[in-house]
């Protein structure tokens, strides 16, 4: 893992790097895909910015919110203390949400089909997800339980990840898990057509993401009764899909 990558002589940090890296990948592919399929590039470029937009707003929020009792609030007046909260520390759900009510929103506003726009393109959300979770674990963030086991890593000191323990490398299983969802999207959408493509998301990752909560070991990310918060919303994720497969095959069955 490097905490900052050193490319032609800059050194960058290598969690925003892979974050961008994600961001401008996923609009390249997401730009062609919307234009071979007739849509509107100008159409998919607004909602896109907005989601990305909120999309960091939202993943901010929420993780203040599960970290609250961990953050100094009295110290949010030093700038370098305040710089520190700003910059590390994001919950992707909160940012999937919020993304997601600005875009449709937005699509209201400007007369978008912002639906349809969402079942074409959101293949390329776990997709620019995975490279955020290589940028957790070149930065160290979101680690795993201690393991000794194969593919075991150990961070250095500098990283947010204790350093000097073997630990399971829970980031990059979910990157791969995240690049085979984003890949069985797009495959299942070729075949089968864009209909159920964002339950198809939200079910295959809330799955995902409920059972490698149990395999990370970081502090922040806010515990209710006997599950982590991104579990109980990964439930309520997964129930919301298979409310809305229901409800939208009942309603072909009655016009048919």
């Amino acid at each position: 893992m490097h905490v900052h990558l050193n490319i032609f002589g800059l050194e960058l940090p290598g969690y925003g790097t892979a974050i961008m890296l994600g961001i401008v990948l996923a609009s390249l592919i997401g730009g062609l895909h919307i234009k071979r399929r007739g849509l509107d590039i100008n159409d998919f470029i607004i909602l896109e910015t907005i989601g990305v937009f909120f999309g960091f707003l939202g993943a901010k929020l929420l993780y203040l919110i599960v970290s609250f009792n961990e953050i100094d609030w009295s110290r949010l007046s030093e700038p370098a203390y305040l710089s520190y909260v700003l910059s590390a520390g994001f919950v992707f759900y909160g940012g999937i949400i919020l993304a997601a009510v600005a875009v449709l929103i937005a699509g209201k506003l400007n007369k978008i089909d912002t639906w349809r726009y969402f079942r074409e393109v959101v293949f390329l959300v776990p997709f620019a997800h995975g490279f955020g979770r290589i940028g957790c674990f070149l930065a160290g963030c979101c680690f795993g339980v201690p393991y000794s086991g194969p593919l075991a890593v150990t961070f250095p000191e500098g990283s947010s990840a204790p350093a000097g323990i073997s630990l399971f490398p829970v980031q990059l299983l979910e990157a791969a898990l995240l690049f085979l969802i984003s890949g069985g999207i797009y495959l299942f959408q070729r075949k089968r057509g864009t209909k159920y493509t964002v339950e198809a998301y939200f079910m295959a990752y809330g799955v995902v993401r409920f059972g490698l909560e149990f395999l990370r070991w970081d502090e922040y990310r806010g515990r209710f009764l006997f599950l982590y918060t991104s579990q109980w919303i990964s439930l309520l994720l997964i129930a919301a899909a298979l409310v809305s497969v229901i409800i939208r095959r009942r309603a072909v069955e009655r016009n048919q």
